[in-house]
């Protein structure tokens, strides 16, 4: 026996002196932050969707069905866009288009149940009439039980010529908003007395995108402010479409930037142009496609990063353009053959000579939208993330049990990246956690366990998504209700419904996935100081009982500080007119003091990074980066006003400044 031990030994020692030096980790070139104090939106059940259309064969079969299904869509648009205002439900025709057969509402409806989504139906504007409408919403959920709840008001109706390019069917002698916002009231009081419980929608522009800011002749506003205006009072949401386009696949999948001041603005015009109650009025996404990369890699990634971070912003749900769609002009994206369709799934058809993969073969996004299916389950809440590198993009969403989970997007097509990940407010259990991956080229969403919580090396051109438990799992405190704020220039009131007896509550600042934590309090209210005049701040609550155990933040509140009423100035800056990348600004000028000013400067700056000077007049106009000077020779009586203009550019969303200071002073704005 002590032969065969200290054999025994001898053999282990010799393996073990054999056993190769563990490799050491790369050091990390990207940080990621994952704050969980940093609450945003919650997943809602109808929030990965797709379009089907009329005119694909493949509409409800059984095997798209599962498709769909396992790939987590929750809602699925009929009868397809622009098609929708040619679309007569009832005899299934759209005159001028073709209708493939077994495509009717009977047979959509049938697939829509085997998916598990619920339908978002497009009524027929453009050719159509109310009662056409109402007549649907019988037959669906009155002659036949569908509980079809969502319903549009047409499809990209701008589009009719109103502004000058026409592409939408619109049958009306008067193509303007206002005729969509009246037709729009008479559709939606006619549906609804047919079933009230139904949730209408009406067509807007995604701020950024044309006509957005345009305003037409005759009309007293933009598309979207006379919309809201006349029809606000009875829509339940609004639908946009974003195609955001770009140069090269690199810029497009630089465009996620871009969403969250468009989902702000865009709910801002809600709340500012829709009436009493605007915030009862939510947002859907129903179309969006790249330009490039379409079936390859490149709308696999920005089908994920911009799903995450509309979906993040409050957006309700988002839908891929389409399920179907056909070859378009045959190239090579990252090494991988794209074929120009906007199909999740290939349509089996060939060009003179090249021929698509087979029919339902699922094309680089269907992998995409089946990780978000993953990832973004109803109840999650996503949470605050950031990161140092422009070339990776992170989401987090916390689920109701305390798991995290964390969507990783590396979009440089050639070298993997490191990262370091690092948590706010939540401490992962310990364990090797198991990370699904697709990667450029790969037919299949691969799943292993690999890196650490903390360390994890993303592949090129892929999409890594990581699980982690709690290492702290009990019971908590319950969120904190919705928050309201006052504000002034300086300060802002936060407030909320009283919780639990015995909770403290922190207040946090969203800062880019590290929380600023600007106090704490026993209250249900709590005034933020030192804040900076016009400037946009997004805050949330946690709660924390006795035992130190913290809740999940509160939904956001995000608002704008004001400007000074007392200020030695007034700026009154408007936007006179606007075509859709550029405008004319504006800007009055008034002196509020008892004394001459002589030698002026005004100052502010823009909003966002794809905002700038052209050119300006009555003043000398300087830019340095996002920061403009505009300087007077002439002496500001007291009690006057100058005007000073300028043209603008932007290829975004067009932010507005808020906050203006004269010669260092900030001015009241108007």
């Amino acid at each position: 026996m002590k032969i065969a031990r200290l054999l025994a030994s001898t053999v282990l020692l010799a393996a073990v002196a054999a056993a190769p030096t563990p490799a050491i980790a790369a050091p990390a070139d990207v940080r990621v932050d994952v704050d969980t104090r940093a609450g945003l939106a919650t997943v809602g059940d109808v929030a990965l969707g797709v379009n089907h259309a009329i005119w694909d064969s493949q509409l409800g079969t059984p095997e798209v069905s599962g498709l769909l299904k396992d790939a987590g869509v929750s809602m699925v648009r009929y009868p397809g866009g622009s098609y929708a205002d040619i679309y007569h439900w009832r005899d299934h025709t759209a005159p001028g288009g073709y209708v493939a057969p077994d495509t009717d509402f009977d047979t959509f409806m049938a697939g829509a149940r085997r998916t598990g989504a619920q339908p978002m139906i497009i009524a027929n504007y453009g050719t159509g009439t109310a009662q056409e409408a109402a007549d649907w919403v019988r037959y669906a959920n009155v002659t036949k039980g569908y509980g079809a709840k969502y319903w549009t008001i047409g499809n990209e109706n701008y589009g009719n010529g109103h502004y000058g390019s026409a592409w939408e069917a619109d049958e009306h002698a008067d193509k303007s908003p206002k005729e969509y916002a009246a037709t729009v009231t008479a559709y939606a009081q006619a549906m609804k007395a047919v079933d009230p419980t139904i949730k209408i929608g009406a067509v807007l522009t995604m701020p950024g995108n044309w006509p957005d800011g345009i305003v037409g002749t005759g009309d007293q506003g933009s598309w979207n402010q006379e919309v809201l205006t006349r029809a606000g009072s009875v829509i339940d949401f609004v639908d946009v479409h974003w195609y955001p386009g770009g140069s090269s696949a690199a810029d497009t999948l630089t465009k996620n930037g871009h969403i969250q001041d468009a989902a702000f603005l865009l709910r801002r015009q809600i709340d500012t142009y829709a009436g009493t109650n605007a915030g009862r009025i939510t947002i859907s996404m129903t179309e969006t496609n790249v330009d490039i990369g379409r079936n390859t890699q490149p709308g696999a990634l920005f089908l994920a990063d911009v799903y995450s971070g509309l979906l993040a912003q409050g957006v309700f749900t988002v839908h891929w353009w389409n399920v179907h769609n056909g070859i378009g002009t045959v190239s090579e994206v990252a090494g991988q053959t794209d074929y120009q369709d906007f199909g999740l799934l290939s349509s089996g058809n060939c060009n003179a000579s090249v021929c698509q993969p087979p029919l339902n073969t699922p094309f680089a996004p269907y992998y995409a939208l089946s990780m978000m299916g993953d990832f973004a389950r109803p109840g999650d809440r996503f949470i605050g993330t950031g990161t140092d590198n422009a070339l990776v993009s992170t989401h987090a969403v916390r689920r109701a049990n305390g798991d995290l989970a964390v969507l990783l997007i590396n979009k440089d097509p050639d070298a993997a990246r490191t990262v370091a990940l690092n948590y706010h407010g939540f401490t992962p259990a310990a364990g090797t956690p198991t990370v699904a991956t697709f990667t450029n080229g790969a037919h299949a969403v691969s799943s292993a366990s690999t890196g650490s919580a903390s360390a994890q090396t993303l592949p090129p051109y892929s999409i890594s998504l990581l699980t982690l438990h709690s290492a702290n799992p009990a019971a908590a405190p319950a969120a904190p209700g919705r928050l309201t704020s006052t504000t002034t220039d300086r300060t802002a009131t936060i407030s909320w419904p009283a919780g639990a007896a015995g909770l403290k509550y922190e207040v946090y600042r969203q800062n880019n996935g590290v929380a600023e934590q600007l106090g704490e309090t026993t209250s249900t209210s709590f005034t933020v100081r030192n804040l900076e005049p016009g400037r946009r701040y997004t805050v949330n609550v946690v709660a924390r009982d006795g035992s130190g155990r913290a809740s999940a933040a509160s939904l956001p509140l995000t608002f704008v500080t004001g400007t000074p009423a007392d200020a030695p100035c007034t700026v009154k800056f408007r936007d006179t007119n606007d075509w859709g990348n550029g405008y004319v600004g504006a800007i009055d000028i008034t002196n509020k003091t008892a004394s001459p000013i002589t030698g002026w400067t005004l100052t502010f700056a823009w909003p966002t990074t794809w905002q700038s000077l052209g050119s300006g007049w009555n003043a000398v106009w300087t830019a340095d980066g996002r920061t403009v000077r505009v300087t007077g020779d002439s002496p500001l009586a007291p009690g006057a006003t100058t005007n000073v203009g300028f043209v603008g550019n932007y290829s975004g969303p067009n932010v507005l400044p808020e906050a203006f200071t004269l010669n260092g002073n900030v001015c009241k704005s108007e």
